[in-house]
């Protein structure tokens, strides 16, 4: 059975954008997921554990540059990776949906 990273494998600040210098391809390629206050969070632009914050996308608005509009909303960031489809799960259980 695979091992599952713990949230401390997970870089303390990361972001979706390749220009910034906080993006890492192969962390996001693992599937991260990120809990904000006790919340599953989809929309998470960039996360900082330490700082205690999240940029989410402000719906579909774009910047000058074409950018999507951010916001940063603080709290409490818990990044984690997403377990993969059917590995969580016992042989015969079947998925809810």
């Amino acid at each position: 059975m695979a091992e599952e990273k713990s949230a401390t494998d997970l870089p303390d600040r990361l972001s979706l954008d390749p220009r910034s210098e906080h993006f890492n391809e192969d962390v996001l390629k693992q599937g991260v997921g990120i809990r904000f206050n006790g919340q599953e969070k989809t929309n998470v632009e960039e996360y900082c554990v330490s700082e205690g914050w999240i940029r989410v996308s402000a719906g579909r608005s774009r910047d000058r540059y074409g950018n999507p509009m951010t916001l940063k909303l603080k709290g409490t960031v818990e990044p984690y990776i997403k377990p993969e489809h059917g590995f969580d799960q016992e042989p015969g259980e079947a998925s809810e949906g």
